[in-house]
């Protein structure tokens, strides 16, 4: 299993410097929105949430930076991301979730199949499908944005957002600041949003 936590320095810096070749996508942090602007916080697992992203760092970030893409495709706006070893959250605006979920759909199965001929595993069931949820109010919004960043701390990858490279957190910090941003961790707790979603065997 890929583990950050458990990597050098060296290890870090060479993630990092990976991550950043790809030049990933990230708009703006939302302004307001609500369900009738389209906001949407999708997220997917591998299936029996074994760490198929995570098998290397290499992977983390192509599959990133293909997942951004699609969602750029679709025409959606991403607001907040993160990327795991087992899952992924992505809180995105979209005028067409259904086109959205399909490009994901063909993502997800073309990734299993050139996972499945890398790791000699033809056949092999890789993922669960992408759930959805509909933002309800400003609320719910800046709750689910700093879910998704709080991510890899809650499952101990990391001590602090920004230390996971694989997620829009850090750019999320340069655009506010971490003072405006630790007012909105403060107004709008996680508490025990997602409780469940990310266990194995759920």
């Amino acid at each position: 299993m890929y583990e950050w936590r458990k990597m050098t320095e060296v290890q870090r810096e060479e993630a990092l410097t990976l991550r950043q070749r790809f030049s990933l996508p990230w708009h703006r942090p939302p302004h307001g929105q609500s369900a009738s602007s389209g906001g949407y916080h999708l997220s997917a697992a591998c299936y029996e949430h074994r760490p198929l992203v995570g098998l290397s760092a290499q992977r983390l970030a192509l599959f990133e930076g293909s997942l951004l893409a699609e969602v750029a495709s679709a025409g959606a706006e991403v607001l907040s991301w993160s990327v795991l070893p087992n899952h992924y959250h992505l809180l995105v605006q979209t005028p067409n979730l259904a086109g959205l979920l399909a490009r994901i759909g063909r993502l997800h199965g073309r990734t299993s199949y050139d996972w499945n001929s890398e790791e000699d595993s033809r056949g092999r069931k890789c993922w669960h499908a992408c759930a959805d949820r509909a933002i309800r109010s400003e609320r719910h919004l800046w709750a689910t944005l700093n879910y998704v960043h709080h991510n890899p701390v809650h499952h101990g990858y990391v001590a602090h957002w920004q230390e996971w490279p694989f997620s829009s957190a850090q750019r999320y910090l340069d655009a506010i600041g971490h003072e405006l941003a630790l007012r909105y961790w403060r107004n709008y707790p996680v508490l025990d949003y997602g409780r469940g979603w990310d266990d194995p065997g759920m």
